[in-house]
């Protein structure tokens, strides 16, 4: 059974249980439990809905591109999971750096990189709750520069790591 077909069984469950109100009459046997089990743990991610997963899409479309050529603060990929965040927008404050150069040389691949910028802007935007930067965590500077195909590797990894979460 496809995750995407298990989520719309659950949701029309829940509602037929709300609407019927038998929920606590339901857990008594065995089915009931199983379904509302079922139902609670289906992963956030079942149906595709990652809020990256978009930038990752853009990310496959670049990542082969032959004229971007930049050295570029890349974050670690095995960063402590507090310091994620801040990960996260050192990438995406990277690719602020790709863009300039892509306007400036004319990149085929543009339109991408503004994308993955956007996106990332966008889905940053709604965790700014959580935008203080924990004090072990290292400022972008502080990470290594390499080169753009190394950059969008750890860069796709971070997202997909993500993304599993």
């Amino acid at each position: 059974m496809k995750k995407t077909h298990l989520k719309s069984i659950c949701l029309q469950y829940q509602l037929y249980l709300l609407l019927n109100s038998h929920f606590f009459c339901l857990l008594k046997n065995e089915r009931g439990l199983i379904i509302f089990f079922l139902c609670a743990y289906v992963p956030k991610t079942a149906a595709g809905h990652c809020k990256w997963a978009e930038v990752l899409k853009d990310l496959e479309q670049i990542k082969t591109s032959k004229d971007i050529d930049v050295s570029l603060y890349t974050a670690d990929t095995d960063e402590d999971t507090e310091c994620q965040e801040p990960v996260i927008r050192c990438f995406f404050l990277e690719t602020k750096v790709i863009l300039q150069e892509c306007l400036i040389k004319k990149c085929t691949k543009t339109q991408d990189v503004l994308n993955i910028w956007k996106n990332g802007n966008a889905s940053l935007e709604t965790n700014k709750l959580n935008s203080t930067t924990p004090a072990k965590c290292k400022e972008c500077e502080e990470y290594e520069e390499k080169n753009f195909t190394e950059f969008i590797q750890s860069f796709v990894k971070v997202i997909q790591k993500e993304c599993k979460h």
